[in-house]
């Protein structure tokens, strides 16, 4: 199975998505450099406008995520709960 993978910047509005990530991905791992985060996970990587919100304790348009995307892997599928990448075969 090919792993699919996101990465932003390093910064603080980041922090929120990326424990996001590893709540709702357990097989996710984060590796992080200077000023970028990338995470990486097999098949499947999923993040819930729910999670960021209990995290973050206010409402959370998952559009705003794109601010400090640097880039991604896999087919992306998004709408307004869940912005989810993943490979179909």
């Amino acid at each position: 199975m090919s792993n699919v993978f996101i990465a932003f910047q390093a910064n603080e509005e980041s922090r929120p998505l990326v424990d996001a990530i590893v709540a709702d991905n357990p097989e996710a791992k984060v590796v992080y450099s200077p000023g970028l985060v990338k995470i990486d996970a097999p098949g499947r990587l999923v993040i819930r406008r729910e999670t960021v919100e209990e995290i973050i304790g206010r409402p959370y348009d998952l559009q705003q995520l794109q601010i400090n995307l640097v880039t991604l892997s896999g087919n992306l599928e998004e709408d307004d709960d869940e912005f989810t990448l993943s490979w179909k075969h």
